[in-house]
């Protein structure tokens, strides 16, 4: 049998689970990306372990698959990134910045208050509080663009604090190594990255402000087939490898400046369309699945059950504490500073990619390691309903007249028996015109912020 027939086959499973995991979430009145979560964790070692089964045994398929889960989330940043403008994330400065630097003091001083409580020495410590600082807000912003939130307020200063957070986590790391491990390089070695990390948002403000609105008009006139998509993928990935190669950042970030930039051009929804075709059709599906792939929940109950326990409520809290008043000092309500909070506590690859660090140079060791990943699984199982349910608590928007929504496009969680589909219905008629109005063509339909299903 040819060895690519095993990958068709999982990517076939791995596609009509995910996309089941998800309708079925949504009925229960919950995101789309909870099912998902779900589904991937039960078709991994905690329950049906599909990679175990021989017609899932070829050796490049765990490897394959998470090759283009890491697609999945570079796509999903870039789409977050497209939703945002510019002029948005600037006015949102002063809340990403208070926001993502308290994000990371908080869970590091409380992360090294839990090492050293569980007997680690005062390095590995700070190493432990410095991996619950990182956070991942891939998840949170699939949820956002679920509830049709993602440009509020609280949206673009989550993303502008993920932003800070990751610049801010790499820069501890940088400062712990030069600190405690020889021959680093030193405070040299700080500085460099500083300077690779500056040198990085500079060409891609660059490229993103000076080129890409004409290279984009350019390829939009050439005839090639889907030409503006082909180019919104070569700069995504080129500026997702830049971002960790070049700029000492998280590949998730240059995605996301990839996305932010070619939302300015004129061509946007066109690249916008063709980007989320490919990515809700295959990758992404692939990226909640594998999250769970990997993780056997059974082992995360064991011998280091206790410290899981104190290190996921101590990342929950030092993150929605920290991050949550420092978006409330940035001007934020009290509920919206509560939402962005809750939004950073999702951990994701920075923090595995720290512990994995980490436990190279045995400043952890394997029950620590095993801890952290517990708490990246179940951060990211928690987020989507702890968001779902903050925003279910703020007021609804006014009801607008029928002949204003009747020409609406049918929202993805507007399912029969969902509030959004009630308030429809429930809406009384319009009053008669005294001259008909044409039908709303499709330039009026309003447009749908993400994907769900």
């Amino acid at each position: 049998m040819s060895t690519f027939l095993p990958l068709i086959l999982m990517l076939s499973a791995v596609i009509t689970a995910a996309k089941l995991g998800g309708y079925l979430s949504l009925r229960a009145g919950q995101p789309a990306v909870l099912g998902e979560l779900l589904v991937g964790i039960l078709l991994g070692p905690t329950a049906l372990n599909i990679l175990g089964w021989p017609v899932f045994s070829a050796a490049y398929l765990p490897e394959t698959i998470r090759h283009l889960a890491e697609i999945g989330v570079l796509l999903l940043m870039f789409l977050a990134g497209m939703d945002l403008h510019i002029t948005d994330l600037l006015n949102s400065s002063k809340v990403a910045g208070l926001a993502g630097s308290l994000g990371v003091i908080f869970p590091l001083i409380l992360g090294a208050g839990v090492g050293l409580l569980f007997g680690m020495d005062l390095s590995g410590a700070i190493f432990a509080g410095l991996i619950l600082s990182a956070t991942s807000v891939s998840i949170s912003a699939q949820t956002l663009m679920e509830l049709k939130v993602l440009r509020s307020k609280m949206g673009v200063g989550l993303l502008g604090a993920a932003v800070f957070d990751d610049i801010l986590v790499i820069l501890g790391l940088s400062i712990f190594s030069a600190l405690t491990q020889p021959g680093s390089g030193g405070w040299l070695q700080v500085v460099w990255v500083v300077i690779r990390m500056a040198l990085y948002l500079a060409m891609a403000t660059l490229l993103g402000w000076g080129l890409f609105p004409r290279l984009s008009r350019m390829v939009s006139r050439l005839p090639i087939s889907q030409g503006l998509v082909s180019l919104a993928l070569v700069i995504l990935f080129f500026f997702g490898w830049s971002a960790e190669a070049l700029g000492q950042m998280a590949a998730i970030t240059g995605a996301f400046f990839a996305g932010l930039w070619l939302g300015h051009t004129a061509e946007k929804e066109r690249i916008r369309s063709g980007i989320s075709s490919i990515a809700y059709a295959l990758f992404v599906p692939v990226f909640f699945i594998q999250l769970g792939l990997t993780v056997d929940a059974r082992s995360l109950l064991g011998k280091s059950g206790l410290l899981l326990l104190v290190m996921l409520l101590v990342a929950i809290a030092g993150k929605v504490a920290g991050a949550g008043l420092g978006a409330r000092w940035g001007g934020l309500t009290t509920q919206e500073a509560l939402q962005l909070g809750v939004g950073m506590i999702s951990r994701g690859e920075v923090g595995l990619i720290v512990a994995s660090i980490g436990l190279s140079q045995g400043l952890i060791n394997a029950e620590v390691f095993t801890a952290v990943m517990g708490v990246v699984v179940f951060t990211t199982l928690l987020t989507p309903p702890m968001l779902r349910t903050m925003f279910s608590q703020t007021k609804p928007l006014p009801k607008q007249p029928l002949a204003q929504t009747a020409s609406a496009r049918p929202q993805p969680d507007a399912l029969p028996g969902s509030p959004s589909a009630i308030q429809t219905e429930s809406e009384p008629a319009a009053p008669p015109q005294s001259e008909p109005k044409p039908p709303p063509t499709p330039a009026d339909t309003p447009q749908t912020n993400g994907e769900t299903l």
